[in-house]
């Protein structure tokens, strides 16, 4: 029911509820003057009532007696309202009470219990929708989680089972190679698990690192990019790019390695997949008094939308390999650990992300 209808309804059962409360008060009236009338005593005392204003009038409706102050507009018989002051008129027996012809009793109408019920009322309903909408949600979604769980628990064993015959795989490459010339069908094998190493510790952080503690340690760090760069070689080499290392200043940072290694491979990763064949990547590491900078620099194809690329699962190009969320758990990991990003991307020229790591993070 609409508030203003619920209002107006409340309304009317208000004054009517206030127009028997002015009768009792008139009957009460008029049993004190009979009363009064049977046992003749001397004087009379008008009755007077707290939040009832009464009065005695004669047959021009003449105060012979009245304790109402507010004018009256209507003076016929009856119950009557004027600007929320209500007043009830009854006529007496003729020359019966102090020759009084008429006693009206009134008071002033105030909606404010009415509105308090109106709000205790829809405060209620929301409160009821409020309580059956969180019962019910709960039971909807009580399956949905249980499908999650199950989700969760298929995800993690599939990963488990993927580790195994990626490692299977690069263990026998390298021993074949140790033995034999290297082919480069096997070196196409050995690319195709890089990737899918990547891919494989991208979700694998993702779903466990809520549950790590991710320990810091000191790191040189420029050593670690050389290695990261030299992991990606072969998978740039596939598409016969360059994979480069510019100035690289040696210093040491603490922080954890395997949150590192999520940066960088991701980086390194992107640029190569969105890098024209027979590009160039480029990688430096700089050295300055208010921290570090490691920047990643390709020239390959750009970015359309630089604002979307931290969203989880979103991807520039649907032709590229990835699920979309190795910029996602980088961000996370930066933003952990207060390291500052400036991303800039000129669309089929290329782009530049340069991470600052703060001063605090330096070994002296």
């Amino acid at each position: 029911m609409p508030l203003y209808i619920y209002t107006l309804y409340s309304k009317t059962i208000y004054e009517i509820e206030n127009e028997l409360i002015l009768k009792e008060h008139a009957t009460r009236i008029i049993r004190s003057m009979q009363e009064y009338d049977s046992i003749h005593e001397e004087y009379f005392e008008f009755p007077r009532f707290k939040s009832i204003e009464s009065g005695l009038y004669d047959l021009q409706f003449k105060p012979i007696f009245t304790l109402i102050t507010k004018p009256l507009l209507n003076l016929s018989e009856g119950y009557h309202i004027y600007n929320n002051y209500a007043y009830l008129v009854l006529s007496l027996p003729k020359e019966r009470y102090f020759s009084a012809e008429y006693l009206i009793v009134a008071t002033e109408l105030s909606y404010a219990s009415v509105y308090l019920k109106v709000a205790s009322i829809l405060l209620s309903i929301a409160m009821l929708v409020l309580l059956l909408s969180f019962f019910f949600l709960k039971r909807f979604a009580l399956p949905f989680k249980r499908v999650n769980k199950k989700l969760d628990n298929f995800i993690k064993d599939s990963m488990h089972e993927i580790n195994t015959p990626l490692s299977i795989i690069n263990v026998n490459i390298d021993l074949h190679n140790r033995k034999f010339p290297q082919t480069k069908y096997l070196q196409r094998i050995k690319t195709a698990t890089k990737i899918l190493s990547t891919i494989y510790d991208d979700m694998d952080y993702l779903i466990k690192n809520r549950q790590r503690n991710f320990e810091i340690e000191a790191i040189n760090l420029k050593d670690f990019l050389y290695e990261r760069v030299n992991y990606f070689a072969e998978v740039a080499a596939m598409k016969e790019i360059k994979l480069l290392c510019l100035q690289c200043d040696d210093l040491m940072i603490t922080f954890n390695t395997t949150q590192l290694q999520r940066i960088i491979d991701n980086n390194i990763s992107n640029a190569i997949k969105y890098s024209e064949p027979k590009g160039k990547v480029e990688v430096s590491l700089h050295d300055f008094d208010k921290g570090c900078k490691i920047i990643f620099r390709d020239y390959g194809v750009g970015m359309k939308n630089p604002e979307k690329i931290f969203e989880r699962y979103y991807r520039e190009s649907s032709q590229v390999g990835g699920f979309g969320i190795g910029l996602n758990i980088v961000k996370a990991i930066i933003d952990e650990h207060n390291i500052s990003l400036h991303v800039s991307s000129v669309y089929n020229e290329g782009s530049t992300f340069i991470y600052t790591f703060p001063a605090n993070m330096k070994q002296l």
